[in-house]
């Protein structure tokens, strides 16, 4: 399985840190070596680093580490490719535009059997099931409603309606932005923890680093990380629950809302517990 990471601001902010103990695990102290990507939102457009190396010897990801890029809304990935080969084209995030702004996707799981009719203008350029289920995720909102951008409000009401489905189908936790908010989903594994005033000191799990927050950041600052599994040892990180989505906007959740039924939700962990064996 693949691991997500996400950042959301509510002022600009660099994600050197939390990504220098994230890409530790691209192959050094977790198994996830087969590429990785990084997003990095500017208002409506994004800058985009994908690689096929591992996120722990690249090139791109030292510079990455070491360049603190600023933004409100970041979206990161490192590959244990369970469908698809090692290619550039398999590697997360993926990109697309929809209503005059870059959309952003990353997803940590494995949908079995998924093959989705696609009529529209979004079609997968790689070969996995993740850029299917994100063209999919398009189809399906601009469908829903048509060339005008709808509010966040009513984004959020239609991604907890057309996520159902595709859970059927396996593992299915991403993360999700159109550099206004980060949407993050959950049928398996997602933690998040907020930064805000005053802050603290935290110290990473994979690799000997810390950092006392309260040297860097002023009162209005406030932040959201979000993981597969936490990235620091002494900080309290959240859970999502099985089939939760979440709205995070300005550092913070806005909104929750759980789309499963407890059957749901059932179904949902044993189909992850057959998916880790894959």
């Amino acid at each position: 399985m693949c691991q997500l990471l996400g950042m959301n601001c509510a002022t600009p902010t660099d994600i050197t840190f939390s990504f220098s103990g994230f890409a530790a695990r691209g192959g050094s102290t977790d198994h996830h070596a087969d590429g990785w990507g990084i997003a990095f939102f500017e208002d409506k457009a994004c800058r985009l680093f994908i690689d096929h190396e591992s996120a722990a010897t690249s090139v791109i990801a030292q510079l990455v580490k070491h360049y603190p890029i600023k933004s409100r809304n970041v979206i990161a990935h490192i590959r244990k490719a369970t469908f698809g080969v090692i290619k550039l084209e398999n590697c997360h995030p993926f990109q697309r535009e929809l209503w005059g702004r870059h959309w952003i996707f990353a997803h940590n799981g494995h949908l079995t059997g998924y093959d989705p009719a696609l009529h529209g203008i979004y079609q997968p350029v790689g070969s996995t099931d993740s850029e299917q289920a994100f063209c999919d995720l398009l189809e399906g909102l601009r469908t829903r409603f048509g060339s005008s951008a709808p509010s966040l409000d009513a984004l959020f009401d239609a991604l907890a309606e057309l996520v159902v489905p595709l859970c059927q189908y396996g593992t299915f936790n991403f993360l999700l932005s159109n550099g206004q908010a980060l949407f993050a989903y959950a049928t398996t594994r997602l933690q998040y923890v907020v930064r805000e005033w005053p802050f603290q000191k935290a110290h990473l799990v994979d690799t000997d680093m810390d950092i006392d927050f309260s040297l860097y950041a002023k009162p209005g600052d406030r932040v959201a990380v979000i993981a597969t599994e936490p990235l620091t040892d002494d900080e309290n990180w959240t859970p999502f629950q099985t089939g939760e989505l979440i709205w995070f906007q300005d550092g913070k959740p806005v909104r929750r809302t759980l789309t499963l039924s407890p059957e749901e939700q059932v179904a949902a962990r044993g189909r992850a517990v057959t998916a880790a064996d894959l």
